[in-house]
């Protein structure tokens, strides 16, 4: 099978990634979102990715635009879905919210369409049922698509294994670094280490042994680092690592969620917002005098 229409459902931060670098790699890319001011956010941000690129990495600006110019963003489920070879699914981090797009996006799509989740936390499995269509349902997770370029290709015990080799093969397309996961795993292989230690940092903050910034400071100069654990949250986003967090039943992480919690309720989600456990776009961590 040849990939060559790609539908994402959710057009977030990661879903607006790998929108865009679909289309920089040459394909037909339509943005569902069911909120058509986030479809609105979601052009805003390729554009903004789009110069960044043409000044780090050579990226022509005009081809970048030209790419956004051809995505179809729409918040119709039958016009997103027309067509597509595949669709990769980045909504909110909730079993019920990823339910109801998987049962109705499983009814409407084409037959030929392979189903992919993009789920940080979450397996395969607990969607691919209600789906429709289990054998032609995997986790296929990006990480930021045009710096952290890992893809993780993760089948569930009903996958059909002929669909690996065709997901490793549009990971590779779009640049990425395909991984296989042989075998369900909540948080993948990368998210895995980096839980544990967003988490160790969590615990430090919450047991009030040090700052957010002497926390952040400790990680940066023992491993020469540009930003710490909590200058890597508010890339990841807030809200994102509360969805995992708080589902984690140890004192620790609860105390940690919570903390998370308060940030998210005063509208501190992070880079996203302009602020999280910083303030963006000069974060203290990235000012000449933080490691003095």
């Amino acid at each position: 099978m040849k990939i060559k229409n790609v539908c994402i459902l959710g057009s977030g931060t990661l879903g607006t990634r790998v929108a865009l670098q679909s289309a920089l790699s040459g394909y037909k890319v339509a943005v569902y979102d069911i909120s058509p001011a986030a479809l609105d956010n979601s052009k805003k941000l390729m554009e903004k990715i789009v110069r960044q690129l043409a000044k780090s990495s050579g990226l022509e600006a005009e081809a970048g635009l030209n790419a956004i110019s051809g995505i179809t963003f729409t918040d119709n489920p039958n016009v997103a879905v027309l067509d597509a070879d595949i669709i990769n699914e980045s909504v909110l981090e909730e079993v019920e919210v990823k339910n109801q797009v998987w049962e109705l996006f499983g009814k409407i799509a084409p037959e030929k369409t392979i189903f992919t989740t993009n789920t940080s936390f979450l397996l395969p499995s607990m969607f691919a049922d209600i789906s429709g269509h289990p054998a032609k349902f995997c986790a296929l997770h990006f990480h930021d698509v045009f710096y952290a370029k890992v893809v993780d290709i993760m089948p569930h015990s009903g996958t059909d294994e002929k669909l690996i080799p065709i997901l490793m093969e549009f990971g590779k397309s779009l640049e990425q670094v395909p991984v296989l996961v042989k075998k369900e795993n909540p948080g993948y292989i990368f998210n895995s280490m980096l839980m544990a230690f967003i988490g160790a940092a969590g615990k430090l903050l919450t047991g009030e042994v040090a700052s957010i910034e002497d926390i952040d400071k400790s990680w940066m100069v023992n491993f020469r680092m540009p930003s710490g654990p909590f200058g890597i949250l508010d890339t990841i986003g807030l809200d994102t690592a509360w969805h995992v967090t708080h589902k984690m039943p140890d004192k620790a992480s609860q105390a940690f969620a919570a903390l998370l919690k308060k940030y998210i309720d005063a509208g501190k989600l992070g880079e996203k917002t302009g602020e999280g456990f910083y303030t963006y776009p000069n974060p203290a961590y990235k000012t000449p005098g933080f490691l003095n």
